[in-house]
């Protein structure tokens, strides 16, 4: 229940985001001399709420965060920009395993089911830390930060008759996300 109703959120969040950007495109010629090369640039706006200033009548100056495409795709503006946008959200993926997990593989020539164990294992972590993330209410963070700020927490255990007592950090910010993450994993039986 949890997790559907997390999910449900971040994509009418995400739909809200999406709905208010916006798109252009002009011709653009890049380089020059014999690499000049002309294409479509196209530029996605969206508007960051976190940045504009907003007083008692509104937004003052609205923010936008601007996303770049310098492309040849024969594609209609908003499939070229949806097409741009998958790559990212790719690249992204491969940068954080990069980052991550994927700098301290160690390969080793000619055996190839080793290799193939320790990848399954990186894939099986990635997955889960970004499970952690969803369930934690953190579903866009990177997996860097899903680990740094939920998975990676200084804290000590205490035993107290039968019950084990988590020591958390006394004013640690993420301890509401944390908590939620809890209450998700630990959820009382189904009746």
């Amino acid at each position: 229940m949890v997790c559907a109703t997390n999910r449900r959120e971040i994509a009418d969040r995400l739909v809200a985001v999406l709905s208010r950007a916006h798109i252009a495109e002009t011709t653009y010629t890049a380089f020059s001399g014999r690499w000049r090369v002309t294409a479509r640039l196209i530029v996605r706006r969206v508007p960051d709420e976190r940045k504009s200033t907003k007083d008692e009548q509104g937004v003052l100056f609205p923010v936008g965060r601007y996303h770049a495409v310098f492309t040849d795709s024969p594609f209609i503006l908003v499939q070229a920009e949806e097409h741009h946008r998958a790559h990212a959200i790719v690249e992204q993926l491969l940068a954080e395993l990069i980052d991550g997990p994927l700098a301290h593989l160690r390969i080793t020539s000619g055996k190839f089911n080793a290799n193939n164990a320790w990848l399954t294992c990186i894939g099986i972590a990635h997955h889960l830390t970004r499970a952690v993330g969803v369930l934690a209410g953190m579903a866009m963070a990177r997996a860097r930060t899903i680990r740094r700020r939920l998975i990676q927490v200084a804290s000590s255990t205490a035993r107290h008759a039968w019950t084990t007592m988590l020591h958390m950090p006394e004013h640690w910010p993420w301890q509401q996300r944390w908590l939620r993450l809890w209450r998700a994993v630990h959820a009382p039986p189904w009746a």
